[in-house]
């Protein structure tokens, strides 16, 4: 079995959109590699990036180098598996992972809680794959840093323990070899976003145990579709993206059917999000709704179903996604390859930490605080408590909008400790609380028919975190923050996780309110009791 997709209700203008792309030989182009589908302006980007087209044969020659690392991993006893990555570095070995049903602990985050639970998780049987494509993502940095730190601590070399996996001459694969850790290098031609079965995503995958040739396996079977004119799911799909996103409907429900595939829409939200939103368009991937409540949305769904479906194996889903979204980019009339407002946010990172130096971030004054949440944000006067302000934000949301939440919290803290084991039941429900946040993207999407997204940040950063910027100027925004409680420090540099985490979220912060988008910042100052009263708010709105 390849893959399939089936259409729904949008066939008609699907097939108009398919039509014209096949009369300028498009699939057969693309299929071969020409960077000139995009127009002269994107071809020195496109000429780059497009080696995601061969990675089912290239990537093979990984293989044997990926086989020995896991021997040794296997012949030390180290059964647990660390990725330290963001984006495109993390997602993919995430849901290969999920897919397959074999441990892997991501760390894509700078929230302390989260990192500090990994450490204490079985230390002395710990692999860390430290994953960057540039090889100087701050928050990946921090925890090779802070991870040789533990290793030393505990009389462990690092060298024994890390392994890199970066782009051929980053200042990372440098910093690797002076330490002596093993570097598998990726192909520099394929973007972050595109690198699932780059060295990226099977390094880590196979150190936790997936059988990452069968991935490839089923991408190579799928790859000779992607140059016919008929019979082609990724020209299928491609032309439903862009015939949905010219008439309108710019907003992809991507919904889970029972399948063997575990988490896919993560991924796909990444590689659509921060494809196709610049220039002011766009197509915004919705993940955690059912269905497609307002006339600027569609649903497709992941597995078999009816109505509009993607089915088929992991390995051949990411090849047939990857050719979709550059086919819908054409379509657009933008760049699928670059993402030129992704660096904003981290060069304001930079520099409030700069600015501020040892002193206090600059927070700003709470306007209103409504228990244990403080809320920031240029807001109406006459707004009196947490109710009003999210009642606010609902109505601020414009025609063809979206409400955009992003949580700088410990996106994993239920789960691990439901697996650990190790909380009493008081401990397990004030956990459980911490996580549930996300649930208030459900709560919100209840009372509202427009599109809300949910974004742990800053994952999201380096996701839909482009789209919010560099897409349509139709967004809301709700950040939500908490109070740090047990920080860590990052060897080498002059800041914590807590202090990077919050200098993240008001850098962010401040290119959406530099656009003049409605953001509202949520500060908990104690995390349990307020996300649960934020949950107990937004149910009574």
């Amino acid at each position: 079995m390849t893959i399939e997709v089936t259409l729904g209700d949008e066939a008609d203008a699907v097939q108009a959109v398919k039509g014209k792309l096949v009369a300028e030989g498009v699939p057969a182009a693309l299929s071969a590699g020409d960077s000139t589908l995009w127009g002269p302006q994107a071809q020195p980007e496109a000429a780059i990036r497009l080696g995601w087209l061969d990675l089912p044969e290239t990537s093979r020659e990984l293989l044997p180098e990926i086989a020995e690392l896991v021997e040794r991993a296997r012949s030390q006893g180290l059964d647990h598996v660390v990725l330290a990555g963001m984006g495109g570095s993390s997602l993919a070995p995430e849901v290969i992972c999920a897919t397959e049903d074999v441990p892997l602990t991501v760390l894509d985050t700078t929230d302390p809680h989260q990192v500090r639970r990994a450490l204490a998780d079985r230390l002395d049987r710990t692999i860390v794959v430290v994953a960057s494509k540039s090889g100087g993502t701050i928050e990946t940095d921090s925890h090779r840093r802070i991870y040789e730190q533990a290793f030393r601590d505990a009389g462990i070399d690092p060298a024994e323990r890390i392994v890199v996996v970066t782009d051929p001459g980053s200042p990372l694969e440098r910093t690797a070899i002076e330490a002596g850790y093993p570097v598998v290098l990726a192909d520099p031609n394929v973007g972050g976003r595109y690198s699932a079965l780059t060295a990226f995503g099977l390094v880590p995958s196979a150190l936790a145990g997936a059988d990452v040739a069968k991935l490839l396996d089923d991408a190579a079977a799928v790859r000779p579709l992607l140059a016919q004119d008929e019979g082609n799911p990724g020209l299928d799909l491609g032309a439903l993206l862009g015939a949905n996103a010219l008439q309108g409907r710019d907003k992809l429900i991507l919904r889970d059917a029972p399948s063997d595939i575990t988490g896919l829409p993560d991924w796909i939200e990444q590689l659509i999000a921060e494809s196709t939103g610049k220039e002011g368009k766009g197509i915004l991937p919705v993940v955690g709704a059912e269905a497609a409540e307002a006339d600027d949305q569609f649903l497709v769904t992941i597995g078999p179903d009816s109505g509009t479906t993607v089915d088929g194996p992991l390995g051949a889903q990411f090849l047939v996604w990857e050719y979709a979204t550059a086919i819908a980019g054409r379509v657009l009339g933008i760049n699928p390859f670059d993402q030129p407002n992704v660096a904003e946010s981290k060069e304001n990172t930079t520099r409030i930490l700069q600015e501020a130096g040892d002193g206090p971030l600059p927070t700003g004054t709470p306007v209103l605080t409504d228990g244990p949440v403080e809320v920031y944000g240029d807001l109406p006067g006459d707004l009196k408590n947490l109710a009003d302000v999210l009642t606010w934000l609902l109505r601020a949301i414009p025609e063809r909008g979206y409400l955009a939440i992003m949580a700088y919290l410990d996106r994993e803290a239920a789960f691990d400790a439901a697996v650990v084991g190790e909380a009493s039941f008081e401990e397990m429900t004030d956990t459980w609380a911490s996580a549930d946040v996300a649930t208030l993207r459900a709560l919100l999407d209840y009372r509202t028919d427009h599109a809300v997204t949910f974004g742990w940040g800053p994952r999201f950063l380096h996701s839909t975190g482009q789209y919010h910027k560099g897409g349509p100027a139709s967004g809301v925004f709700l950040q939500i923050t908490g109070a740090v409680t047990d920080d860590i420090e990052v060897p080498g540099k002059p800041y914590t996780l807590g202090r990077l985490q919050l200098a993240q979220a008001l850098g962010d912060l401040g290119a959406l309110t530099s656009r003049g988008r409605p953001a509202v910042r949520l500060h908990l100052t104690d995390r349990v009791a307020g996300v649960r009263h934020l949950l107990s708010v937004a149910e009574e709105l």
